[in-house]
Formats: structure tokens, sequence, C-alpha cells
């Protein structure tokens, strides 16, 4: 039997705690994040632009509004509705379709510069955030090829950030409105978890070796032997 994730360990007693993927959205967010999405392309082709902006919002409200009466996690369905909120925004003020998307091409652009940034500091950031989730504190940082492993992690997820800036900006200059769709959604959950593999990757690998480091330090001394050590050591030799 394979050992869980760290994610997913628990102790008698106590709840599991939740995966990365989990505390992320789950499954259903793939399906939740497309909806606005398809909704605005669909409204935008037989309605027009005012009512794809007015369509989704309205599905991004509702799925909020499901996500809460389903006891779902808040953080993703807040984070979509003002993603979805501020990407219809940039659509009215730019009068066009296209400007959708907009705010989603140059938030990649940013976050690859700040996973990228985060490796040259030497402070990864798929291992800052995965340990501070799961509360396994920094010794991965003292540990050279844990820090190297989460380096790699984060500059995979940094070009799959440089890949969806690039891809979809290009479609956004050719005004492609259609298959920027299309991109967004197949570029998004999807390709992010590919990124998560090798994240996953990077802590199984980090938790294995510091396991191993732990196994084979030496167990500190107790006081009645270090009393006892001092005391062969300073005894006075005998006549």
């Amino acid at each position: 039997m394979t050992e869980p994730a760290p994610s997913e360990k628990k102790t008698d007693g106590e709840e599991p705690q939740p995966t990365l993927l989990e505390q992320m959205g789950g499954v259903s967010g793939l399906i939740y994040s497309s909806v606005p999405v398809i909704v605005f392309v669909l409204a935008n082709s037989f309605f027009g632009l005012t009512a794809a902006i007015w369509t989704s919002i309205g599905s991004a409200v509702a799925i909020t509004v499901l996500r809460v009466v389903r006891k779902e996690p808040l953080q993703p369905a807040i984070s979509g509705f003002f993603g979805v909120a501020i990407a219809a925004f940039i659509a009215y003020r730019t009068g066009s379709a296209k400007g959708f998307f907009l705010f989603g091409i140059y938030a990649s652009l940013i976050y690859c510069g700040i996973f990228v940034l985060s490796v040259v500091v030497r402070w990864p950031i798929a291992g800052v955030v995965w340990n501070m989730l799961n509360g396994t504190g920094q010794a991965w940082r003292r540990d050279k090829p844990s820090r190297y492993g989460y380096d790699i992690a984060t500059l995979a997820m940094a070009a799959i950030f440089a890949a969806r800036f690039i891809v979809q900006r290009w479609l956004y200059q050719e005004d492609y409105t259609g298959w920027l769709a299309f991109a967004k959604i197949a570029m998004g959950y999807p390709l992010y978890a590919l990124g998560l593999l090798v994240v996953v990757w990077a802590v199984r690998r980090s938790d294995k070796r510091l396991k191993a480091m732990a196994e084979a330090a030496p167990e500190p001394e107790t006081d009645a032997e270090v009393e006892a050590r001092l005391r062969e050591k300073y005894a006075a030799p005998e006549a």
C-alpha cells in the first residue's frame, strides 16, 4: 500500500487534512471556472457585448451561491467571482469582447515573474506555499537537494504561466476571441494539474530526504547521561 501524501496524513482522532488540490477548489473548480467563460462567449455571439458581460457576472454569482450552499471552500468561489467581475469590467471599458481575457493574460505574466524571482532569491514559492499550508516548518530550506527540487517545481509552474501568456497574448492580438476562450479553459486547470505533478514529486523527494536525515541524527543525551559522562571525564585519578 502506498503511503498517503503529506497533506493527507492524520493522527488518531483527527480529521484528515485537505489536499492542496482540495484547498484550491477540487476537480469541480475546473467546471466552475469554465462556465462564466463559456457563457460570456456564447452570449456575446448571440446577444452582444453588454449581454455577455451581465450573463457572465450572473453565472459567477450563481456559482458562488451554489458553493456556499454546498459548503464548499469559499476562497476559490470568492476569488473566481472577483476574477470574472474584473474581466467583465475590462471588457466594458475596452468595448471589446476580447478585453474579457486581458486581465488573465497579464496576470499570467506577473505570476511567471514572481515564481522566477522566488527561485532567484532562494525562496521557491512551491516549497514556501506547500510547507506553510501543511505546517512543516523550514527544514527543507536547510537541505540543498530539497530546495533544488522545489526550485524545479517552481520553475515548472513559471513555465506554465509563461506559456499561457505567450499563447493567449498572440490570440488576443489576432482577435481570435473564440480560440482565446478555448485556450483559457484548456490552459487552466488541466495545465495546472501537470505542474502540480512536479510539485508533488518535489514534496515527496524532500519528505523522504528529511525523514532519512531525522532518523540518522543521533538522539540527544539525557541529563543523567550528560552528568555521568562529565563525572567520568573529570573524575580524579586513583592514587
